[in-house]
């Protein structure tokens, strides 16, 4: 069974980093990572940073220039690095990608969620 599991997820103070992770696990055949979304409470989920079909990488604005997506296909593992996290940043955290496996084919999954709090 195919597995996205998140972590990395805490309660720091503002201005200070951390490094969320999203490593996939089961019998997978190949695996396009995809994104990073977040949800807080009482608002809709929202793209925090994405892969492009080229390869480049994507940001919303309010992120751009402090967070930074990777992926590692070896480790079959996706990373976002939060750098001087705001207060605004408090959400849970989510990953999604695209799996394809000998039984299903091609699906998109979800990570579990992982919750990031900023203090003031």
């Amino acid at each position: 069974q195919v597995q996205l599991v998140e972590s990395g997820g805490g309660l720091v103070r503002a201005g200070e980093s951390l490094r969320l992770s999203c490593a996939a696990t089961g019998s997978i055949d190949s695996i396009n990572f995809r994104a990073w979304y977040r949800q807080s409470p009482g608002k809709q989920r929202e793209l925090v940073a994405a892969f492009t079909s080229g390869g480049s990488t994507n940001y919303a604005d309010s992120v751009k220039g402090r967070f930074t997506i990777s992926r590692d296909s070896a480790k079959s593992t996706m990373y976002l690095q939060m750098d001087s996290l705001k207060p605004d940043d408090t959400a849970v955290y989510y990953c999604s990608a695209d799996v394809k496996t000998y039984y299903r084919g091609t699906n998109t999954y979800w990570g579990q969620g992982t919750q990031v709090t900023v203090s003031s």
